[in-house]
Order: structure tokens, then C-alpha cells, then sequence
């Protein structure tokens, strides 16, 4: 039978449990008891902790690097900061008589200084107040697992502080990049997202080793702010989990800006002078390139090494596979919890802190008797990981996308139908942008007449996304949806030329 928050105050005559370790933190007063205690202050680790003081019970908070996670030093923020001025500046050039009015090329100085306002380079004050302002105690220092909801912090100066947890440990400690094995590449200080969105200088040459998410925003931003760049792509196309239409759309973006897409090519060698620090990459077509900087963007890992998993059966370096309330299910316990990228269920910022609501929820539930079964769209259940995960790329064009493409789709087994329509046909669109160009697809189940996926790509594609969310999390049928009626002249009314091509 799973234990309550009543039972873990109640029951004191157990042995190797929690509650021993309870009378013994009255012994050392290094000890401190928590309902909850959360290993990372990402986004998830904050929201998680933050639900439960809300719910009336007890969190803390420990994080070994910055309050704010990679998110808000060296991820999204920076890299939305590095990208919206070269977008603007694109928008403006797009529309008669105010592209007579941009005169110079972006200021690189005011970019990276705006994105510093965001970021504050790094300094996390405002987010640890922001922790105290909500009750959470803040242990800075490196957490991990020492036994059965118990965790151990050594601070930076050394010092060890224990903490149990009465109910839960919640793992929020995020990804970190991973390096391809190409020699070399481990001496040489390459860049990845941390170091390429929180550069002070332009490099002038910048070889980009990758053809996701990060490695296509940073050959834009960069590139739109003077940097010749060069992106080696082992696959034959970009995004490749995308619907194809994406990728072939950030080609033609990236390609317009002056990037150069090499196909089919992978990094072999890369070495650096140690005179005038260029950086000469090898490839295996024999080419040689020759840069300043290179930014490796091929995937991550779990940050789990060192967390001690091991106290809970779990090998070290794993990811941590979690159910829907966010419980960790490779283990024999019902104590352990994670929620952010490092459950991989869906790695991004936003489901991180939807997973962290989630998560939360399930803990007050349980602390209160009830089971927290997940499904029927409960509060604690992260349900939509699996079904309606919306993503934004703040490329040139936009691209963004919410739920299954067709080909997955077809592989789960659903019989689907997409429909596809040109965005530059919609008379909204046309206002909004002289040669306005973007792409729609949406894929319906048949079988229930519901949208399961949805692609957009074209200026303000990241805006426009959310409606399809809403369609998707709602599974609202066509029938219903056709009365739902785009506003005229908006980008929007995609949505109504998306159903009459359907045939509603």
C-alpha cells in the first residue's frame, strides 16, 4: 500500500526506512526534513517546487550551477534574444515603404547587449529571489541520492548538508551536449549551445556540426549577424523527425541568408593553431575548412552520472523513464519523480514545467490518500507528452509544429489524411508580408475526425501554432472546428482554407 503524508508522520517503528532517518536529522544539525526535495532549479525543478509550497506542503530546492537552469542563461532566452533582432529587421524589409526605411545591417554590439538584459549574463539573483519570495529554501551545491528519499549536497566549499525528504525526491538536473568522436574536437574549446548563445564577439568564420533545432537557429542568428557559416549535416536533410516540408523550408531560409549547407557530410578531424587560433576542420569528402570558431549541435545526455542513482537501484548515467504522473518506473520505489529533459519523454522547456504541474499535483494527491491514476485529463497527468507536444524554431522562416507528423502518424497505425495549403494564398498573409511565403499541413484521424498533427512554417508560424494545440488537446472535430471562424484579413484564416481543402 503506498504511504501517505499522515503515514510517513505516524509510523515510527519501521526499520531502513525514511522515518529512522527522520529521528536521526534531530541529532545532526546539518539536517533539515522536507515533504519534497527537488535535485535542479530549472524551470521544471522551480514549478514543481513552487506547486507544492502552493498545495500547503514543504519544498527546497537544490541547484549545483544557476537558479533559472540552461533555459535562462544559455538556451531559449539568449537564443530567442540573439534571433528576434535579425527577424525584425527581416519583417521590416519584407513590407513596401518601410523596407525603404532600413538602411544598415543589424548593430551586432546592441543584439548581444539586449540579450544580455535578458540574461544577466549568467547572474541568477533575481531567480533565487524570486525562490525565497515563494518559500522555498535554495541549497546551492551538488545533490544526490544516498539512500531511500534522502539526499546529500556538498557546497562548494566542501561542506555536506543532508537532506530527507518526508514524501518525495524530484529529479529536475536537465541534459548537457554530447561531442561526436571526431579528433580533436574534445582539445580545441569547441562551442556548443552554451558557449554560441552567450558569445560576446561575432566570429567572423563559424562552422556549425549539426542539423537540428540548435544547430539551425545558431547558423541564424549568427549569420544574420555577419558571421560566414558553414553547416556540415551527416543526414540528407535538416530536422529530419519533421514533417519534410519544415527542413526543406529552413534550407531555402538559411540559404537565402548566406549560410552554406553541406549535405552528407560529417567532421572527421579538427584541430587549432595555436598562432592565429583558426580552427581547420577535416571532412570526410576530403574537404578542409577553415574557421574561428566550431559549434558542435549532434544531441545530448542525461545529467545523471553523478547523482546517485545507484540508492535507488537506477544505473548511473541513464535518462529516467516516468510515467504520466512524472514517477520515476524503473525502480522499485514510489518516492522518486522526473520531470524536465531529463525523462525524455519530451525535452522542452515548456513540458518541463507542464510535466512539473503535473508532477506536483500527484505528490499532494498521494500525501493525501488519494491515487493520483493518471488518464481522463487530471491535473496530474502529463498526458499530452505523448500526443500533443507543440515545438517553436525562431528560424528564417518560422517553423513550428504541435502533435504527430503522417509519417508517425501511419506508424502508430492510424488511418490519417493530410491536407496541405499554401499560406502565401491567403489574403492576410499577402497584407502582412510582400512575398509572403509559408506552407500549412494538418493530419487528421478518419477514424474519429480529429486533427492528431499540424506544420506550419512562414512568419508568425510560432503564434499561429497554438490554435492547432488547442484543436489537438481538445480533440475537437472537424465538424465542430469549421464554425470556429478565422477573423478576415488575418494569417489565421489558414485555418478556414485548411478545412475547405479537406472538404468542409
Amino acid at each position: 500500500m503506498e504511504d501517505t503524508y499522515e503515514d510517513l508522520h505516524t509510523v515510527t517503528h519501521h526499520t531502513d526506512t525514511y522515518e529512522d532517518a527522520q529521528e536521526d536529522a534531530h541529532e545532526d544539525a546539518h539536517e533539515d526534513v522536507y515533504d519534497v526535495v527537488v535535485i535542479g532549479g530549472g524551470p521544471g525543478g522551480e514549478v514543481v517546487a513552487d506547486r507544492i509550497v502552493r498545495s500547503g506542503l514543504t519544498a527546497v530546492v537544490v541547484e549545483a550551477e544557476a537558479v533559472g537552469g540552461e533555459c535562462s542563461y544559455r538556451a531559449c532566452v539568449p537564443s530567442k534574444a540573439l534571433l528576434r533582432p535579425g527577424a525584425a529587421r527581416e519583417a521590416a524589409l519584407s513590407v513596401d515603404g518601410a523596407r525603404q526605411a532600413v538602411t544598415a545591417a543589424l548593430d551586432p554590439a546592441h543584439v548581444l547587449a539586449r540579450r544580455d538584459r535578458f540574461t544577466g549574463r549568467g547572474d541568477d539573483a533575481g531567480q533565487a529571489a524570486w525562490l525565497k519570495g515563494a518559500g522555498i529554501p535554495l541549497v546551492r551545491g551538488h545533490g544526490r541520492l544516498t539512500g531511500e528519499r534522502r539526499v546529500e549536497v556538498t557546497g562548494t566549499d566542501g561542506t555536506v548538508r543532508v537532506l530527507p525528504a518526508r514524501l518525495a525526491v524530484v529529479l529536475a538536473t536537465g541534459t548537457e551536449p554530447v561531442l561526436p568522436p571526431v579528433e580533436g574536437l574534445d582539445r580545441i574549446g569547441v562551442w556548443t549551445n552554451r558557449q554560441a548563445t552567450t558569445a560576446d564577439a561575432v566570429p567572423e568564420r563559424l562552422v556549425v556540426i549539426g542539423g537540428g533545432v540548435v544547430a539551425c537557429e545558431m547558423a541564424t542568428a549568427w549569420s544574420s549577424l555577419g558571421s560566414s557559416v558553414t553547416l556540415l549535416v551527416r543526414d540528407q536533410a535538416l530536422l529530419t523527425g519533421w514533417e519534410p516540408c519544415a527542413g526543406e523550408e529552413v534550407v531555402r531560409g538559411l540559404t537565402a541568408l548566406g549560410v552554406t549547407i553541406r549535405f552528407g557530410v560529417s567532421a572527421t578531424r579538427v584541430a587549432r593553431d595555436g598562432t592565429t587560433r583558426a580552427v581547420t576542420v577535416e571532412t570526410d569528402d576530403g574537404a578542409a575548412l577553415v574557421c574561428d570558431e566550431v559549434l558542435v549541435a549532434v544531441g545530448r545526455r542525461p545529467r545523471t552520472a553523478d547523482l546517485g542513482l545507484e540508492a535507488a537501484g537506477l544505473p548511473a548515467g541513464d535518462w529516467l523513464p516516468a510515467d504520466d504522473t512524472c514517477r520515476v518506473t524503473a525502480h522499485a520505489g514510489d518516492w522518486l519523480y522526473a520531470v524536465g529533459d531529463v525523462n525524455h519523454r519530451a525535452p522542452l522547456t515548456h513540458m518541463a514545467k507542464y510535466q512539473a504541474r503535473a508532477c506536483a499535483a500527484a505528490i499532494s494527491e498521494r500525501a493525501a490518500g488519494r491515487p493520483a491514476d493518471t488518464g481522463g485529463g487530471q491535473a496530474w497527468s502529463a498526458e499530452a507528452d505523448r500526443f500533443a507536444v507543440p515545438q517553436a524554431v525562431f528560424t528564417h522562416p518560422e517553423i513550428a509544429s504541435v502533435g504527430l507528423t503522417e509519417r508517425a502518424a501511419r506508424e502508430a497505425g492510424l488511418a490519417v489524411r493530410a491536407v496541405e495549403y499554401r499560406i502565401d494564398d491567403v489574403a492576410g498573409a499577402a497584407l502582412y508580408a510582400d512575398d509572403y511565403r509559408g506552407h500549412a499541413k494538418l493530419v487528421v484521424d478518419e477514424t474519429r475526425g480529429v486533427v492528431v498533427g499540424c506544420t506550419l512554417t512562414g512568419p508568425m508560424a510560432t503564434e499561429l501554432i497554438h490554435t492547432a494545440t488547442v484543436a489537438i488537446v481538445g480533440e475537437v472535430p472537424l465538424t465542430r472546428l469549421r464554425h470556429a471562424v478565422p477573423a478576415f484579413p488575418t494569417v489565421s484564416e489558414v485555418w478556414l482554407r485548411l478545412l475547405e481543402a479537406y472538404g468542409l
